[in-house]
């Protein structure tokens, strides 16, 4: 994959408010909330900044200050970090949370992270091929989406003609699949279908270990994991 983008920049996203994560979420944000001895954000920001990663902007609406102060410039990582601040009550959604941050992510291909997922995967071997607006990570149907998502053929992403995957809500993007999009609530989804449609994504069936931390239940699951190691 010589001509592929390795990103040096990264977003985690962490706006979401958390509603089937409370009553927890309801004084901690989401991406606060610990595994492991770790909360979920921190296994991030050490996993990017073990893959070269330098620069992460975060995004966040609900708490968002527990996060900056919990946070801070991300020194301890060897990472730059920085904010964008979306209003309480009034997230921005995948997609335009992601519109929203353009500016402080740059004109280069850049890695997203979903705030409330955990997985082991190294996120160096994410690379971006050349005129593709999108690489994406797919993983196994969990049991609370077994329709998945999308179907992976030969390295390409399809809408359908075969077995679909689940997105791991971790992906390399480049700034032109947000072309003409403004910082209003959307789903990011929306831009990924489209671009499916025009043969411009590529993708990697991960079959290591991944967890949605959508729930109380599936965050105690994976903690007990963790810690018995």
């Amino acid at each position: 994959m010589s001509d592929a983008f390795h990103p040096l920049t990264a977003m985690i996203l962490a706006a979401g408010r958390g509603e089937r994560m409370r009553p927890l979420s309801d004084h901690t944000p989401k991406p606060l909330l610990a595994v492991g001895g770790c909360s979920l954000i921190e296994w991030h920001l050490q996993r990017l900044a073990d893959a070269g990663v330098r620069k992460v902007v975060i995004n966040h609406a609900h708490l968002g200050g527990q996060i900056e102060q919990r946070l801070g410039d991300g020194g301890c990582w060897g990472l730059r970090i920085l904010y964008s601040r979306e209003e309480e009550g009034c997230a921005l959604e995948t997609g335009g949370g992601i519109c929203r941050a353009l500016p402080l992510l740059g004109d280069a291909s850049f890695l997203v992270v979903n705030g409330d997922v955990w997985c082991d995967v190294d996120f160096a071997t994410l690379a971006l091929p050349g005129g593709d607006l999108a690489h994406l990570l797919l993983v196994d149907n969990p049991s609370h989406h077994p329709e998945g998502d999308f179907v992976l053929d030969g390295g390409r992403v399809r809408g359908n003609g075969g077995v679909c995957l689940t997105f791991a809500g971790i992906g390399v993007y480049h700034p032109e699949l947000f072309a003409g999009c403004r910082p209003e609530p959307f789903p990011l989804a929306s831009l990924l279908h489209r671009a499916v449609c025009a043969g411009r994504i590529s993708g990697t069936h991960y079959r290591g270990h991944w967890v949605d931390v959508g729930t109380p239940e599936r965050l105690m699951a994976l903690d007990q994991a963790l810690s018995w190691g």
